[in-house]
């Protein structure tokens, strides 16, 4: 009876990280270049039960009766690294991704402290010094590993081919730094839409070509979000109720059965 509401407990803390996961997806439905999560769920290893001290059989005997399960539990959570739609600004600034890549940006810390990570999102814009920065005004790097700096970025007529070449004015000027990753499970979540690898994560080529004028939007389907929010909705109710279930049937038999 106990491990019923166990069972239940565990099916309660399922549904909140799902929940959890869901609700950050559709916040981020509108934010350029980000990835929805997805969340697998699994059960705990089941465990074989055995009487133990049965007369019936003898006490030294040891007489399996079953496996017994534990509940649920989060199995992982991985990124869905799925191309989001194209949207047109024509802004000369603006940059999507066309395939498997990321660009390379440098952010730096309140302590001065710099690291290098990566992001599908190309809406950028740049500084009156010509360099060319995120939203949050994050250094974007060039093949070489230093910021890009576009002279004459406010007046001049700026160009980027699918290779991610930078012109201005005809002459070249410098190219993304576009790199990839050969597994994505390889990479943690930086605020929205930026990533830094972990241990073991491999860099290889990107495959990704380059438009301008171009947003990657995110990957979020408010539809499908909506159903799976229904779905987890649904079940957090139905723990709930087993739970209350047990307890109305622990209540009898303490203060009903256990009476007589």
């Amino acid at each position: 009876m106990v491990r019923a509401l166990y069972t239940a407990w565990t099916g309660l803390r399922n549904e909140e990280k799902r929940m959890d996961v869901v609700t950050n997806n559709m916040a981020n439905a509108n934010t350029t270049g980000y990835k929805k999560i997805e969340v697998t769920s699994q059960s705990f290893d089941r465990q074989l039960a055995v009487k133990i001290n049965d007369v019936t059989v003898g006490t030294d005997t040891v007489q399996g009766i079953g496996g017994v399960t534990l509940g649920v539990k989060i199995g992982e959570t991985y990124f869905d690294m799925s191309q989001g739609s194209f949207r047109q600004t024509e802004n000369l600034y603006n940059f999507a991704l066309s395939g498997k890549g990321f660009f390379t940006i440098r952010t730096t810390n309140k302590a001065g402290e710099t690291t290098t990570r990566y992001t599908r999102d190309g809406d950028f814009t740049v500084t009156k010094d010509g360099y060319l920065v995120t939203k949050d005004g994050d250094f974007v790097l060039g093949e070489s590993g230093n910021p890009i700096q576009i002279p004459g970025a406010n007046t001049a007529e700026i160009a980027v081919n699918s290779m991610g070449e930078i012109y201005v004015g005809g002459n070249y000027i410098d190219t993304f730094r576009l790199v990839d990753f050969e597994n994505y499970d390889a990479l943690s979540s930086y605020g929205e839409n930026m990533y830094e690898p972990v241990d073991g994560a491999v860099m290889i080529e990107a495959e990704a070509t380059v438009q301008q004028g171009y947003l990657e939007m995110s990957n979020v389907n408010m539809v499908t979000e909506m159903v799976d929010m229904i779905a987890v909705t649904r079940a957090y109710e139905t723990n709930q109720k087993m739970i209350q279930t047990v307890d109305q049937t622990l209540d009898k038999a303490v203060n009903e059965i256990g009476r007589v």
